[in-house]
């Protein structure tokens, strides 16, 4: 059988050339679906090899369901593949006149940070309203949209968050906007100046000091520590400082009631603006999610982010900013100037998702999902590498610290050459770094992140191996 080859020359193990041979024999078209495998010992003798390899190969391709085994019959090549790979199937196939934007797609790699559930999202209920609105779009809701959203959109979201995120605010209070990124934008343009100074967590979310500062402002970064952002340290003559206390990336610490208040008085006593990054706090594990830091606030300081990215899907391109009642008009102004207004269909449908509580019930099923998700990173990460997360009761992502000596961003290279898509923590730090990994859990089946698990292991101890060669 010539699909499967091996290289004894080669620096790559044999089961890894075994397994990637039968995989792009898969996904090329090569091998059928219901196409019956040779058994681990006739191959083996074929390829002339000990078993060891060949099962080992086999293995992974069971746990990644590229192939199934029926007892009693053997091993076939899955009639049904996963959603996730039978993306890599279809660009494996695709013809060679594929349009550009065709060949830059890339297939979602296992344990891709910030990405949810999205095989287990309501596609019919959601394509339902969504051919149901666009039947029902009226004249107004087809010409140029309003800047700051539609407003029943706002009135769903306002309720939504009083409701479940302790968030004091009302409808005339919610701008609409295309995504964190967006709203990170608009807070720029209003609150920091040329010249201006904004503190951010460090670590921290390198995509905000990047917007934070398109406009000329200087950030400066400010320690974490185990109860959040270390207030004392902040310059007292800062404009704004950007934190994320439900759950602050990347290391997943929660900020204590402690530190929000000491955080809150800062900022009421220097005049100076907070901006809470509420990214995934739907999804918590160990208890109830905690309520916003927006919520504490008696002094209008606090200018309060969310996104749908996470609990919808990235692609809808759809968040939301509250804005103290002073700042709005501004704020409206500055996010008119970027792209007019948001997509009103989608505000629409989003709208009714809200308010037929279709948008709760999905939250409470995928908190549960996600629970397991992050449950069988944390056994694969101890069982398969050797580390142990940090901070894992909430969100969508875990972090673990690496061995002293491994370099987290040459690991994380490798690790996208087997389809693992993590980060690598150094890179969310401004200054000196400890390294790690920054892992997502949402995106990925139970099956799919043993499978990554037992990859990154692999290469985890290959490069303790090196850099400890003694």
């Amino acid at each position: 059988m010539t699909t499967f080859l091996v290289d004894r020359h080669s620096d790559q193990p044999l089961y890894r050339q075994i397994y990637d041979s039968c995989r792009t024999a898969i996904l090329s078209g090569r091998m059928r679906p219901g196409e019956r495998l040779p058994s681990t010992r006739a191959l083996a003798a074929e390829l002339r090899v000990s078993r060891l390899p060949v099962v080992n190969a086999f293995e992974q391709l069971l746990h990644e369901g590229y192939i199934v085994g029926k007892v009693g019959s053997g091993t076939f090549v899955n009639e049904s593949i996963p959603d996730e790979l039978a993306q890599v199937a279809a660009a494996a196939r695709a013809p060679r006149t594929a349009t550009r934007e065709q060949q830059r797609a890339r297939p979602i790699g296992a344990l891709r940070v910030s990405l949810p559930a999205l095989d287990r999202f309501p596609l019919r209920l959601w394509s339902r309203l969504l051919a149901k609105h666009a039947k029902a779009l009226t004249i107004e809701q087809m010409a140029y949209g309003d800047p700051a959203g539609y407003w029943p959109l706002r009135a769903a979201v306002a309720d939504y968050l009083r409701t479940v995120r302790g968030v004091s605010c009302d409808a005339e209070q919610v701008l609409i906007v295309s995504g964190s990124q967006m709203a990170l934008q608009v807070c720029a343009l209003t609150l920091l100046p040329r010249g201006t100074t904004v503190c951010v967590e460090e670590p921290g979310y390198p995509g905000a000091r990047e917007a934070l500062c398109r406009g000329g402002a200087r950030f400066v970064p400010v320690r974490v520590d185990d109860e959040g952002i270390d207030v004392r340290s902040m310059a007292k003559k800062t404009r704004a400082v950007y934190v994320t206390p439900s759950h602050q990336y990347p290391l997943g610490v929660s900020m204590s009631v402690t530190r929000r208040l000491e955080l809150l008085e800062w900022a009421r006593r220097n005049g100076a603006w907070i901006i809470e990054d509420d990214y995934d706090s739907e999804f918590r594990y160990a208890s109830r999610p905690l309520d916003a830091l927006q919520g504490l606030d008696s002094s209008s300081r606090v200018i309060y982010l969310g996104t749908f990215s996470k609990v919808v899907f990235p692609s809808l391109r759809l968040g939301y900013v509250v804005v103290p009642r002073a700042l709005i008009a501004e704020f409206i102004r500055q996010r008119e100037s970027i792209d007019l207004f948001s997509p009103v269909l989608e505000q629409v449908v989003l709208a009714d998702f809200l308010r037929a509580a279709h948008f709760a019930r999905h939250v409470r099923r995928m908190r549960v999902i996600y629970e397991k998700r992050r449950d069988a990173l944390v056994r694969g990460l101890r069982e398969y590498c050797g580390l142990i997360p940090h901070n894992t009761d909430a969100g969508l992502h875990v972090t673990a610290f690496l061995p002293e000596g491994v370099d987290d961003v040459a690991l994380v290279k490798a690790a996208a050459s087997r389809g693992i898509d993590g980060i690598a923590l150094s890179t969310c730090y401004a200054g000196p770094a400890r390294k790690g990994l920054v892992l997502g859990f949402g995106g990925s089946s139970e099956r799919r992140i043993v499978a990554a698990c037992k990859g990154l292991g692999e290469l985890v101890s290959s490069r303790w191996d090196e850099s400890n060669p003694d």
